[in-house]
């Protein structure tokens, strides 16, 4: 039995599929674009541990990571949002850390290529597809994130080391603290996304690199992502946990 069978009918927000050792996986909300959640059900529960079993799964050669429908992410399932109060301090914050860091080390952690196709708008957590080691965009797609401070949240879970490397020092703090909006185009032009495909093409574009990585050998495939990732890696050890501890405090 393969560990695939194991994981792929696990999360009801994540959908997998694997043809000769490339892994898509689709993040959705009942079949649609993600509607993101902070709940423990919801996608933010759910990632660390589909990050985890993606990377221990050894019959994964190569990752596609994309989004549902025309947009990636680009509301909120209000239904999944934890309010404000005693049981937020004491029962979901810590959870919420817990979450948040073990949601990027373990996508990092990921130990064989990692494609991101933009498939549209990516305003709420646009860095999970920015931290792969190939970005395609589909034209109409951009970047924003309005998660953090445009609702007084500090942006702390890892976008404050993300973004600011990507786009440079001052434009990156710009973008979080204004929500401004990125163009594909202008994302390509900034070096934060290799290409800009139309919508129809950006999921065989990927498919295209994606078997075409795959090919290589698995030490060359494994050693690769974990020397592109060790950069990454290194600055999450040292500045999400505390930019986290930030988010939770001033939350």
């Amino acid at each position: 039995m393969s560990l695939l069978s194991q994981y792929s009918d696990k999360y009801h927000n994540i959908k997998f599929e694997r043809r000769d050792g490339v892994l898509q996986i689709t993040l959705h909300t009942g079949g649609g674009a993600l509607k993101w959640g902070a709940t423990a059900d919801s996608i933010h529960g759910q990632l660390p541990d589909a990050f985890y079993d993606v990377g221990r799964d050894e019959e994964n050669r190569v990752v596609i990571l994309t989004g549902a429908g025309d947009a990636f992410c680009t509301e909120f399932d209000m239904s999944q949002l934890p309010a404000p109060g005693p049981d937020f301090t004491a029962n979901v914050a810590p959870r919420l850390f817990k979450e948040g860091c073990s949601m990027l080390m373990n996508l990092l952690d990921i130990s064989v290529p990692v494609i991101g196709a933009v498939n549209g708008p990516a305003l709420i957590h646009a860095e999970l597809l920015a931290l792969s080691d190939i970005v395609l965009a589909a034209e109409h797609a951009s970047f924003a994130d309005i998660a953090h401070f445009l609702h007084g949240v500090v942006p702390g879970d890892g976008v404050h080391v993300v973004w600011p490397e990507l786009l440079g020092p001052n434009r990156g703090r710009h973008f979080l603290l204004t929500g401004e909006r990125i163009s594909a185009t202008e994302a390509h032009r900034l070096g934060v996304v290799a290409e800009v495909l139309p919508a129809a093409k950006l999921l065989p574009r990927a498919w295209e690199l994606a078997s075409s990585i795959a090919q290589k050998p698995t030490r060359t495939l494994r050693y690769t992502r974990v020397a592109f990732t060790q950069h990454w890696r290194k600055r999450m050890h040292e500045e999400l946990g505390y930019g986290f501890m930030l988010e939770m405090g001033a939350a």
